[in-house]
């Protein structure tokens, strides 16, 4: 009896320093970050092995490749904006945003194969229409992923109110991204190059086709079926009675422009757009840099690894942070770390450099924590300084931003680099050694320079983020009090903290109006 009870004391104290709350279930947390297959592990694979693919084995140019992804990015500017007011104004017994994770899930496995297999377009050895192709696909597969990401994301704070709990719930979101991210990696390494793949990359070329096509087979279900768990797993109170207002094209762009009033939104919002840039550039360009620059493309697998060693070893210290000091605290710490892994990167140019290379992906995975801690941790309270200004949950539409800002990016960042590579001379149909100079430092150029202006400016947004646990705290209540009375009471230091906030004056603010709209709203509890 006194070991049970022994036990149960450790147990308390262990979850009391970590910051789990009392009654916290995993279950859920599990569940709902399960959809982090489709919505992390397929992206990082494609992140990883897209350029090459469509280069090195399809025969596109690095400018047709860059082609490829902007068209990506005009997608994605239409339909972000749109599902972020279609799924917060659904009307559908199984909640807002639910729904949609179980009706993608076909259009998911689709999408994943088109992105790697042309269906015998490409051995026409027709460049042009090997990139009109891919252009498709990938327009497919980014509305496909706008279809779920965008309604998962706008899950998280009706699920997790508490402002520890969403921490908690984005630790196991960190978690998982790291399993599912490399497990359908280790897939891939394995299709591509079996065993051996595990830790020597293969020289690419069209002779892979078939087994790139395989990778994509596989992949599409390993990322896909998991959505099914996060829908059977995940509970949303039922939409049917709510209404909606009419919806014109003012009331659209108006629902955006509202968001972008919200100062620390722009904040957190700028903070993902440097961050997720800076990755981009360092994803895409490290095959390249490890071909050109080093001449050691045949590590790309087990430095890909290391990397997500570092990445995994940064979570605990960064989740930490996250409970005990401050949401900001990881970014603060871990940012810093991975501009110096870059800036020693640059240095760095023969194949005598193996050990540092080493060292520069373990201090970048490290870092590379600390960012996505912070991304995915503040997201939630974005949402209830927006619900203080204008009265309304309208986790949709900031949601929209949030998937938006990744996919935008990397499809972006994509076409920039093909654009850059190809103005510095790079040529895809010539190897390594042949390469001239210039073509060599615009390798190293965007793999180290580019990412490192993104990540100092970065770190400014985030030293500039100033939403505190206590002063999250104190706006929750106050948002509870308007919704129970209709009024509340602030001094004037007050006032002055939410407009500093919200960066709007307090008489603009929904907590200033006579009385709180009537509407249906979720507990908020912490």
């Amino acid at each position: 009896m006194r070991t049970d009870s022994n036990l149960q004391q450790f147990g308390r104290k262990l979850m009391k320093l970590v910051g789990v709350e009392p009654g916290t279930k995993l279950r859920p947390m599990i569940a709902y970050n399960s959809a982090i297959f489709f919505t992390g592990g397929g992206p990082y694979v494609l992140g990883s092995y897209l350029l090459p693919f469509l280069t090195d084995v399809e025969g596109l140019s690095t400018s047709q490749y860059g082609t490829v992804a902007l068209f990506s990015c005009v997608i994605d500017a239409i339909t972000d904006p749109l599902m972020g007011i279609i799924t917060d104004r659904t009307r559908h017994k199984d909640g807002r945003h639910r729904p949609y994770l179980k009706w993608g899930i076909p259009f998911a496995v689709i999408a994943y194969v088109m992105m790697w297999h042309s269906f015998g377009i490409s051995a026409a050895v027709n460049s042009a229409r090997t990139m009109w192709w891919y252009v498709f696909a990938y327009m497919f597969y980014k509305t496909v992923s706008t279809f779920i990401s965008v309604p998962h994301t706008a899950m998280l704070p009706e699920l997790a109110p508490g402002y520890n709990l969403r921490t908690q719930f984005n630790a196991v979101k960190t978690i998982m991204d790291a399993v599912a991210s490399y497990t359908s990696y280790f897939i891939a390494a394995l299709v591509l190059g079996g065993i051996n793949g595990l830790v020597t990359t293969p020289t690419f070329s069209p002779v892979h086709r078939t087994r790139f096509a395989v990778m994509g087979a596989v992949l599409c279900l390993w990322t896909s079926l998991p959505l099914l768990f996060t829908y059977k797993g995940t509970c949303e109170r039922s939409s049917l009675g709510q209404t909606n207002e009419p919806l014109d094209l003012r009331a659209f762009a108006d629902q955006y422009k509202k968001v972008l009033q919200n100062r620390i939104f722009r904040r957190y919002f700028l903070f993902g757009f440097f961050t997720l840039f800076s990755s981009a550039f360092v994803s895409q360009c490290f095959y390249y840099f490890l071909k050109t620059v080093l001449h050691q493309e045949s590590s790309y697998s087990m430095l890909i690894l290391v990397s997500g060693t570092g990445e995994a070893l940064g979570f605990f210290p960064a989740y930490f942070f996250s409970i005990r000091k401050s949401k900001q605290l990881p970014a603060r710490v871990f940012v810093p770390v991975a501009i110096g892994a870059l800036a020693l990167a640059w240095f760095l140019r023969d194949s005598g450099s193996r050990a540092v290379i080493f060292a520069v992906e373990f201090l970048y995975g490290v870092g590379l924590a600390g960012m996505a801690s912070v991304q995915s941790n503040i997201f939630p309270d974005v949402t209830d300084v927006d619900e203080m200004i204008t009265g309304e949950r309208r986790e949709g539409v900031i949601a929209t931003f949030s998937t938006f800002i990744k996919k935008f990016v990397s499809g972006f960042a994509a076409f920039g680099i093909g654009k850059l590579l190809a103005a510095f001379g790079y040529d895809t149909a010539k190897t390594a050694a042949e390469q001239t100079s210039r073509a060599v430092f615009g390798v190293s150029f965007c793999f180290t320079l580019i990412p490192i202006c993104f990540l100092t400016l970065a770190l400014v947004m985030i030293l500039r983020y100033d939403l505190t646990r206590e002063k999250h705290a104190f706006l929750k209540e106050k948002i509870r009090e308007k919704h129970e009375t209709g009024t509340v009471v602030l001094t004037d230091e007050e006032k002055q903290m939410l407009e500093k906030l919200a960066g709007v004056p307090f008489e603009r603010m929904w907590l200033s109006w006579p009385a709180a709209p009537q509407r249906e709203t979720t507990e908020i509890t912490d």
